[in-house]
């Protein structure tokens, strides 16, 4: 169980930073790389871009990984038994009338 909690919050992170980093990037070229046009930074507009791009990639894989992760570590109750199901079978068992065999009709003049 606690397995499986982690895989879960490891997901949402990396749901709610893949999120992020799309939302900071644009299709037309600007986003956050454009912020860097006008000034010589560490890291220049282009690789700004390239940056965020394997950043968009590298979280998409990690999100499909842990989620195909997730159903090894799914808590399953193997070798519990449903007693409601059996109780229930055996409820309708007893209060079911025996079946009758099955006779002719008589016959029609």
């Amino acid at each position: 169980m606690a397995a499986y909690v982690l895989v879960s919050v490891l997901i949402l992170i990396a749901c709610v930073l893949l999120s992020l980093v799309v939302l900071v990037q644009n299709s037309k070229g600007g986003g956050l790389a454009s912020n860097f046009s006008s000034s010589n930074q560490f890291m220049g507009v282009r690789k700004t871009a390239d940056f965020l791009e394997k950043t968009t990639w590298t979280l998409a894989i990690v999100l499909l990984v842990l989620s195909l992760f997730s159903i090894f570590v799914i808590p399953r109750n193997t070798g519990v038994t449903n007693t409601t199901d059996t109780e229930l079978r055996q409820m309708i068992n007893q209060d079911a009338p025996a079946v009758q065999d099955f006779q002719e009709a008589p016959p029609q003049e």
